[in-house]
């Protein structure tokens, strides 16, 4: 099973980034997909879930209303769409995945079996 996350880059404040995670070895449908985040020097944070079973999403308080999910089945990719950028979304964004994500613990780093390699998004003032 590998995860690949692409999209990062360098945004100004307020614009707008398109972050993919690409499955292999898996189906994005059977897998329910969690996107975390991690800035040097402090613990990686939970962002978003796109859970398996009717395709539902939650999102981090902190960007709640700005960043959205979705999922192409045919691609076994979900991308994690981020709009009204901030200063403080700039961080290495990893993508995570596993068969069973229970909603309470969907937050844990431990809940999730595979992860991808991170894409970097720094998002300036």
């Amino acid at each position: 099973v590998q995860l690949q996350a692409s999209g990062g880059g360098l945004v100004q404040a307020g614009g707008s980034l398109r972050l993919s995670c690409a499955a292999s070895g898996l189906s994005s449908r059977t897998y329910t997909t969690g996107w975390f985040r991690q800035v040097p020097g402090k613990e990686r944070e939970f962002v978003a879930v796109f859970f398996r079973s009717g395709s539902s999403t939650h999102f981090a308080d902190s960007v709640k209303g700005r960043f959205t999910l979705s999922r192409d089945s045919a691609k076994n990719t979900v991308y994690l769409q981020m709009n009204s950028l901030k200063p403080e979304d700039t961080a290495v964004y990893y993508c995570a995945a596993s068969e069973q994500v229970i909603y309470s613990t969907r937050y844990r780093e431990s809940s999730y079996g595979f992860w991808g390699q991170g894409t970097q998004v720094t998002v300036s003032s």
